[in-house]
């Protein structure tokens, strides 16, 4: 049962923090397109890593407007959700999504051929 309250919650600050950066005044933040694609909560929720990914990729200012954020993430993610403990976050940028994009394009370029037809040729 444990394993399912921690998905759970899991997937309420993913839609929590989603809607809070949103909210963020940060120009480096709020000026970027940021999917939160993860939550990793502790199980005893003290701390959180929140996997992002960016349309433009991994920028350096990004990461560091999201830092200073982190704060404002938190207490905000305090008010609307009822945890005992509002975990310290900390956002790490998540490349899955660039590495899909990869492997489609790698994929895309394969031809396949039938064996049937290279039989009946001969």
């Amino acid at each position: 049962m444990a394993k399912y309250r921690q998905d759970r919650i899991n997937d309420s600050v993913v839609k929590e923090i989603s809607q809070i950066i949103r909210e963020v005044k940060d120009h480096a933040v709020s000026g970027a397109m940021i999917t939160i694609t993860a939550a990793d909560v502790t199980p005893d929720l003290k701390y959180a890593k929140i996997y992002y990914s960016c349309i433009t990729g991994e920028d350096k200012e990004l990461a560091k407007g999201l830092k200073r954020a982190a704060g404002f993430v938190r207490g905000q993610l305090a008010k609307r959700l009822n945890l005992r403990a509002t975990p310290e976050i900390s956002f790490v940028y998540d490349s899955s999504v660039e590495h899909g994009i990869k492997i489609a394009e790698i994929l895309s370029g394969l031809t396949f051929s039938d064996k049937e037809d290279e039989v009946s040729e001969e």
